[in-house]
């Protein structure tokens, strides 16, 4: 790790190492704008655990530049107090503390900011869509003086390098890219055109806080639409940017309408962006840093040692464990609790308001997860190996309880395990590798191939039981459901390599869809059955669309409205629109339509008079998440 924990200049900031984290929405901001709290302590935690920087999440340079009433804010004087808490923490944690300013543009409902939001030019967001209200010159100049202010602002808070956040098509990125801007004034046409509006903003930066306080521009090199930038467009951009005053580049992809590309699901490669800023740090006279699918150590380590950035930056892995740039430096590579790029993370934002992390239940939670030694400690008896079950028993354990562990299965890991089968979704291996890791660490007794009775609990006789037996596949009422050739999720994805089938996979919802995609891969010719008028019901946006489109490229059917109406000796039966039926040949049908909980073992103890809780599916079908969750919260309790 020798190139990954070399120090680094940018003017006169000076960083201990190579790992930045990059500015990842949190939302943990109150409606105002208002950092609280809980913003801090976040921040400082991710400092703590010693990457050499840390940039601030989006702050907005005015109202209407908002993405979300919870999106923080630097267009007003009152919120320098807060953010001066935030920099403060990050510095007080031996990290460079950096702030990113932004207006959203276009990229805004015009509900949340109560107008019609501004664009480049009269084009909707092709996601959003609704009317915006195209920048006449004057407004031009107006959001460049705010920029200027928001950057006072920053340096006045105490934050020691400025962002400009020109990528994923909010309002900067909308100017420089011909899929949002056809104006054909000065500020749009040709590259330079284009770019007049990045350049004045700049400008505007470097007149307000002289020539060497620390600039980055962040630009999404790539967008992968029509007309979209390009790497080598973008070249040409940041060439004009750099003369203007910018001293680092960071290097991402994507806008609204490629939203995949902005935060990466598991499907997508590791450092998918790397090559992208090879390119252009190669024609660059100032320093690039890159974002994208760098989770772990050894990754970010290859990056910088080949050359192709001189820093790494990492969000989503920040989020996971922020303490991975210390265990990375200590060689505690097996103590990392690595992302698994779930993305979990943004849909959360989306649906609740403010992130989470599937792999890590502390996040956003630092001041209400405390994990305190056990004032008594206790026998803990836990059953079952999955995800809630590990996390309840390892913590409890770290806690001082002793914790005894059964497993039915000879192995760690429950339905994880199972979820980790297909080659897109391997990277679940570390979160199960995370796990028994803290088992070990924490001396829990672990009892694997052990099937457990209520006598079983009767031996044992612990001071609080806990039970993790998971769900069971449902199987749907039908005729022929006893076929050889029927399977459950859980059989279908047994270790082996598939065997190339037709095959029909019924139920669309995640576990389907993964099933179907792991077949096709595997040679098989898959039809997905969906009673839904959709697939994927559930799934996190950005992996959905990615999903899709392998579903596609390898030729999976998806008849969605549809239902299965029975199973005959070669194939299903199924019937759509007004019932009408239609016969699908299949030498394999395999049933994802849901699961049950794993209720036996908790009937048969009910009377035994232990007190008792039960986590994760057992209690009710739901995904690994909640069983994360529930087993941690339960650990620090007990």
């Amino acid at each position: 790790m020798k190139h990954l924990f070399s120090p680094f200049h940018i003017r006169n900031c000076v960083l201990k190492n190579r790992i930045v984290m990059s500015a990842l929405a949190s939302f943990l901001i109150e409606d105002s704008g208002a950092t609280t709290g809980k913003t801090v302590e976040h921040y400082r935690c991710r400092a703590a655990g010693g990457p050499a920087m840390v940039i601030m999440e989006a702050c907005a340079i005015s109202p209407e530049g908002v993405v979300s009433s919870h999106q923080a804010r630097i267009d007003d004087d009152r919120f320098v107090d807060g953010l001066s808490k935030i920099a403060a923490a990050i510095k007080s944690e031996g990290a460079i503390p950096a702030v990113q300013i932004h207006h959203s543009g276009r990229q805004v409902p015009a509900k949340v900011i109560g107008r019609k939001p501004y664009a480049p030019s009269p084009l909707p967001c092709p996601t959003i869509r609704g009317e915006v209200e195209p920048l006449i010159l004057e407004g031009i100049r107006d959001q460049v003086t705010k920029f200027g202010n928001a950057a006072i602002r920053a340096r006045d808070a105490g934050f020691e390098l400025l962002e400009i956040h020109g990528a994923h098509g909010y309002l900067v990125n909308q100017f420089l890219s011909r899929f949002s801007n056809i104006r054909d004034d000065e500020y749009g046409g040709d590259i330079e055109g284009r770019t007049r509006f990045a350049r004045e903003i700049v400008t505007e930066i470097r007149k307000c806080l002289g020539a060497d306080f620390p600039l980055s521009f962040k630009i999404s090199a790539q967008e992968f639409v029509p007309d979209g930038l390009t790497v080598e467009e973008s070249v040409e951009i940041l060439k004009i940017l750099a003369a203007a005053g910018i001293d680092i580049v960071q290097v991402s992809a994507g806008n609204d309408a490629t939203a995949e590309w902005i935060c990466q699901p598991m499907f997508m490669g590791k450092a998918c962006l790397a090559d992208s800023a090879a390119k252009i740090r190669k024609s660059l006279n100032i320093p690039v840093m890159v974002v994208g699918r760098i989770n772990d150590p050894e990754t970010a380590e290859e990056i910088i040692r080949s050359g192709k950035a001189d820093l790494v930056c990492m969000g989503r892995g920040l989020l996971a464990d922020p303490e991975m740039p210390n265990k990375a430096r200590l060689g505690q590579f097996d103590e990392i609790r690595t992302c698994i790029a779930c993305n979990h993370c943004m849909e959360s934002i989306f649906r609740k308001g403010h992130v989470e992390c599937l792999v890590n239940p502390f996040l956003g939670r630092e001041q209400e997860l405390v994990c305190r030694p056990a004032s008594f400690p206790r026998k803990v008896m836990v059953v079952g190996g999955g995800p809630g079950g590990l996390n309840v028993a390892w913590i409890a354990a770290k806690r001082g309880h002793q914790v005894v562990l059964y497993e039915q299965q000879t192995v760690l890991g429950g339905q994880l395990l199972l979820g980790s089968i297909p080659d897109f979704k391997k990277e679940l291996r570390n979160l199960i590798r995370f796990q028994v890791k803290q088992i070990e660490k924490h001396g829990v007794d672990c009892r694997l191939g052990s099937e457990v009775t209520a006598d079983t609990v009767k031996q044992e006789n612990p001071d609080v039981l806990v039970l993790a037996t998971g769900s069971l596949p449902s199987f749907p009422p039908v005729s022929g459901i006893d076929q050889p050739f029927v399977l459950s999720f859980t059989q279908a994805l047994n270790g082996d390599r598939p065997a190339p089938r037709k095959t029909v996979v019924v139920g669309g919802g995640p576990t389907g869809c993964e099933i179907a995609l792991h077949l096709a891969e595997n040679g098989s010719t898959v039809s997905i059955v969906e009673m839904l008028p959709h697939i994927g019901h559930g799934l996190e946006t950005m992996t959905f669309r990615v999903l899709f489109s392998q579903l596609k490229k390898y030729g999976v059917e998806v008849l969605t409205g549809t239902r299965l109406s029975r199973i005959e000796e070669s194939g299903v039966v199924v019937a759509g629109v007004e019932n009408h039926e239609r016969f699908i040949e299949a030498e394999k049908v395999v049933l994802a339509v849901g699961c049950l909980p794993n209720g036996q073992l908790s009937t048969a103890v009910r009377a035994l008079g232990f007190e008792t809780h039960l986590i994760g599916d057992c209690l009710e079908p739901r995904n690994a998440k909640a069983a994360i969750y529930e087993g941690t919260v339960l650990g620090l309790n007990i």
